[in-house]
């Protein structure tokens, strides 16, 4: 994996970031834009993977700000997949998440990912539920 997966730096890639998720969430998937835009982004943290100078994937970061992080919005674009990207912005997530005071972050997973979660240290809460059309499961994992 040769992208580059940090923080975005300005409302250009904040931007971006927004209409990968618009075109991974709402058109691949089908979910309505106004689910996705939940009135949490301008909070948020806001990871990218920048690859050739384009934006192939985010994910996003909720702080709490009582030690609890909500990571989301997880996604990359379909010619970038396969190549660790996921893993990857999960990883920065979490280490940008520890930075701001993080102990624990939780997430709601479509159950099609459910290997890349567990593979980093996340367990299961609960049982599956329909998030607007597609099953999900909570799980967390300690960051200390």
């Amino acid at each position: 994996m040769s992208a580059e997966v940090r923080l975005t730096r300005d409302a250009a890639e904040v931007a971006a970031a927004l209409a990968l998720r618009a075109d991974v969430f709402c058109e691949e998937q089908g979910v309505p834009l106004d689910a996705d835009r939940d009135g949490l982004d301008d909070d948020a943290l806001h990871v990218v993977a920048i690859d050739g100078g384009e934006l192939v994937g985010t994910c996003r970061v909720v702080l709490d700000g009582a030690g609890h992080a909500r990571f989301g919005r997880l996604c990359v674009r379909p010619d970038a997949r396969r190549r660790g990207l996921a893993a990857a912005l999960l990883r920065e997530a979490e280490r940008e998440a520890r930075a701001a005071g993080a102990r624990r972050m939780t997430l709601h997973a479509q159950t099609s990912a459910l290997d890349l979660y567990r593979r980093s240290g996340y367990e299961s809460e609960g049982e599956p539920f329909d998030e607007e059309g597609i099953e999900h499961l909570r799980m967390s994992r300690s960051l200390s």
